[in-house]
């Protein structure tokens, strides 16, 4: 029963990204104040989209016809605010016109007073109406945040101005629209990153363990190495969509401070991001990143940046005087989104200070649980049972000494079918224990591995009552018993070729699916060479073996 995907286990990430900005359904009531939409690309400088008014003058309770048109575009957040001071408030309520294309949102506590988008369908032109309120200032300013796509968008475009008929002529303040935070500039780096102060200057997590980036374009490397009061980060690996990693208080995806470089356009993004679930990381402000540089060259992506150690009063970045699990994932990007991670993220083995101790250290995309508990329904199901079977079905007439009142061929059968039910109840109850509950993202593994796991429980239950050999209901048994165990077979194998695909377990394609189709094909083989090898003696007249080899005697008990 193979456990969750995602996992962040990971790190990011991530489900498929939709193209508004994480948010396609406009519920973007989190953006209301600072009207940026929570996906980390610059907004454009220059506008070219439009807000007009139907009247310029406004009494407290008119109604006014607003129109924000442009080029196609796929969301927007419109608004209104006291043109004296845009950090306010928004003004008033909307009322839809069409709300099929545009719905009302409540930003700060008032109900309709910002629209938004219903969906990512493209659009060029809305409108709706706007409700003065008796409260309303003297001017009020229409401000709208347009996003064309993922990654271009415009915020607070400013429209017109409005303002009450006995109110004085609007002067423009210093400020009218607060700025955005000025990037910090990103460079080009020149040369690959190199592992030779690993454990010694930097805090280095490497896959393939003590691989080289300088030398090894399939090396995954992170490092993080001290300056004063902040840390240089520098993070390598093959990828062409993008890599990430995150700091993280347990092995669970989730309240994390996460780190991004996308490649898009022939250059590299460097983005901070926090994660809240299982779900898409949210992109936060560069501003807390220095020093960013990076580096593309024969598929292998390279970013680098400076953080403080201790960033008071900012949001999701964590402090690293602590120690933290250590999440390093890839996956795929387009324009700018990225996607979830291909592979299971590869995750540290236990916290790591990354300041205070150089080390290098290395992890695992894969939970020993989890390869635990495929290692045993493996011995379990393509092992023991697979040569219990065979030694009930062909070795009576070779092992028929009593050996402690039985024979000697129903003493081993005995051993290896409880062999496997104990094994199929070890390994059962080990994804439950890493996952803390059921695994709803491991798609039919799971439910089939519940049928092996009841049927494993049965056999030996039903064997416990088996009727004595000469009891008219000892057919009806061997019947059963043979029924039941070919079927728990059967599932057991498909189960594991499911469960083999599952991210948790990390193996090796195509070559896990090869050896598992390897080991079926022995077994059906050589059941099938002993049967023709039984036909053949009985064509021969060794009545008496073959009649010990019938076929219901293939259910004979444990």
């Amino acid at each position: 029963m193979a456990v969750p995907g995602f996992s962040l286990g990971a790190l990011i990430l991530l489900l498929h990204i939709s193209s508004v900005a994480n948010y396609p359904n406009g519920k973007v009531t989190k953006s209301c104040y600072g009207m940026i939409p929570e996906h980390g690309h610059t907004p454009q400088s220059d506008p070219v989209h439009h807000i007009s008014v139907s009247q310029m003058t406004f009494r407290p309770g008119d109604q006014l016809k607003v129109t924000l048109s442009g080029p196609p575009f796929k969301g927007f957040l419109l608004e209104a605010r006291d043109a004296d001071d845009l950090s306010r408030s928004p003004i008033g309520s909307f009322t839809l016109i069409d709300s099929q294309v545009s719905q009302l949102l409540t930003c700060e506590d008032i109900q309709g007073s910002a629209v938004s988008h219903t969906s990512p369908s493209k659009k060029t032109e809305i409108k709706v109406y706007w409700n003065a309120p008796n409260s309303a200032p003297n001017h009020v300013q229409f401000l709208a945040t347009v996003v064309e796509k993922y990654k271009i968008c415009w915020v607070k475009i400013p429209g017109p101005i409005i303002s009450q008929p006995n109110a004085f002529p609007f002067t423009t303040p210093e400020a009218t629209i607060a700025r955005l935070s000025t990037l910090p500039p990103v460079s080009h780096l020149t040369t690959s990153f190199s592992a030779l102060d690993c454990g010694n200057k930097k805090f280095c997590i490497r896959n393939p363990l003590n691989c080289d980036p300088e030398k090894e374009h399939a090396c995954f490397f992170l490092s993080f190495t001290r300056d004063d009061q902040s840390v240089m980060v520098e993070m390598s690996g093959p990828s062409k969509g993008y890599l990430s990693f995150a700091f993280s208080d347990d092995r669970w995806m989730g309240d994390d401070d996460a780190y991004v470089c996308i490649h898009e356009d022939q250059t590299v993004s460097i983005q901070p991001s926090h994660l809240m679930g299982r779900s898409h990381p949210v992109m936060d402000s560069r501003d807390t990143l220095e020093d960013m540089a990076w580096r593309l060259e024969d598929g292998v992506m390279q970013c680098s940046f400076r953080r403080n150690i201790s960033i008071p009063g900012v949001k999701n970045r964590f402090d690293l005087n602590t120690s933290y699990y250590i999440f390093l994932a890839d996956g795929a990007a387009d324009d700018g989104r990225i996607y979830k991670h291909s592979q299971r993220p590869l995750i540290t083995y236990e916290k790591h200070d990354v300041i205070n101790s150089p080390k290098n250290v290395g992890g695992s995309r894969s939970s020993l649980l989890l390869k635990a508990h495929g290692a045993l329904m493996f011995v379990a199901w393509v092992t023991t049972v697979s040569i219990g079977v065979l030694i009930a079905r062909f070795f009576k007439p070779v092992w028929s000494k009593v050996f402690f009142g039985k024979a000697a061929w129903f003493q081993v059968h005995r051993l290896l079918m409880l062999m496997t039910s104990a094994l199929t109840c070890i390994a059962f109850v080990l994804p439950f224990i890493y996952t803390g509950g059921w695994s709803w993202s491991a798609g039919c593994h799971p439910y089939l591995g519940c049928i092996v796991m009841v049927l494993a429980v049965f056999q030996p239950l039903l064997a416990a009552f088996r009727p004595a050999l000469h009891d008219p209901r000892r057919q009806m048994f061997n019947w059963t018993h043979w029924s039941m165990g070919t079927a728990a077979r059967i599932i057991a194998v498909a189960a594991m070729f499911l469960g083999m695909d599952l991210p948790g377990l990390d193996l090796p394609g195509p070559w896990k699916t090869y050896v598992m189709i390897g080991f079926v094909a022995w077994h059906v083989g050589t059941e099938i060479v002993l049967e023709i090898h039984a036909y053949r003696l009985s064509r021969k007249g060794n009545v008496k073996y073959w009649m010990m080899l019938e076929f219901r005697s293939f259910s004979h008990l444990l």
